[in-house]
């Protein structure tokens, strides 16, 4: 198995099974021959999008071609995403249930995580510190371009046993979209069933104008690369656009929401 500092046997293999050479492999997920032959001869570790491309053309897991990026002790189908959205230029984030995480007070993030005491506590306080790293992305000097949907019921169903929990978050909330490269938009109760109510979903755009999805469940996340599957979701995030209010109003409903949990 390649271990990311000599040789990658296990990338070697997996091409042979398939039929694949340097050159095939290369042409199929858009990189030079001469990146592919360094994969195999010096064992280099690709950017985390042509790592996900490679593994599905191959049809092997990312974490079998290449183990040192898993090391770590994320969870490893979540790790592939954490490095795609650290790396992007734009999100779009739609959340029926919750505050998106890159958007979550300290608070907030450790009563969701606590829930149902799936977690020991010192789990609980590693991915709460986790969370926190990763909304660095809003603070770069480049800051990321991050644009969330949010249904209303996340305004009003309380997470945390103390009301103060969900008045913190929603004021910070409303501060985080006054922010020129944040926006967060509020889909209110009134509105009809919509497309968006199937699920969350999230489309990063990387600054090369690659894109990337992120599908959550009960069990665990996907990465979504398919062009077919992200045009399906783009189709839906902008039906859910369509739902939001504006901006403005958006956070004027925040913030009038905050006022009740205090």
């Amino acid at each position: 198995m390649g271990n990311g500092t000599a040789g990658n046997e296990a990338l070697r293999v997996a091409m042979a099974d398939k039929g694949e050479t340097v050159e095939s492999l290369a042409g199929k997920v858009g990189v030079d021959p001469k990146t592919t032959a360094r994969w195999l001869a010096d064992g280099r570790i690709p950017h985390p999008r042509t790592r996900i491309a490679v593994a599905n053309l191959l049809g092997r897991p990312a974490k079998e071609l290449w183990p040192e990026p898993f090391r770590r002790r994320d969870l490893p189908w979540f790790r592939e995403w954490t490095e795609l959205e650290q790396q992007a230029s734009c999100l779009r984030w739609y959340e029926p249930l919750l505050v998106p995480g890159l958007l979550q007070t300290e608070a907030y993030a450790r009563a969701v995580l606590a829930t149902g005491g799936l977690l020991s506590q010192s789990e609980v306080e590693e991915n709460v510190a986790a969370r926190l790293d990763r909304q660095r992305v809003l603070e770069r000097e480049v800051p990321l371009q991050l644009v969330t949907v949010i249904d209303e019921v996340v305004l009003r169903r309380q997470v945390g046993g103390e009301r103060t929990v969900m008045a913190g978050q929603l004021s910070h909330l409303a501060d985080l979209g006054e922010r020129e490269h944040v926006q967060v938009r509020v889909i209110p109760a009134e509105s009809p069933w919509h497309t968006g109510l199937a699920g969350p979903f999230v489309l990063a755009r990387m600054a090369d104008g690659a894109e990337a999805a992120y599908l959550d469940n009960q069990l665990r996340g996907q990465v979504v690369t398919e062009s077919a599957d992200l045009a399906s979701l783009g189709g839906r995030w902008e039906s859910v656009t369509g739902e939001a209010l504006p901006r403005r109003r958006s956070i004027e409903l925040i913030r009038e929401v905050a006022t009740t949990w205090r």
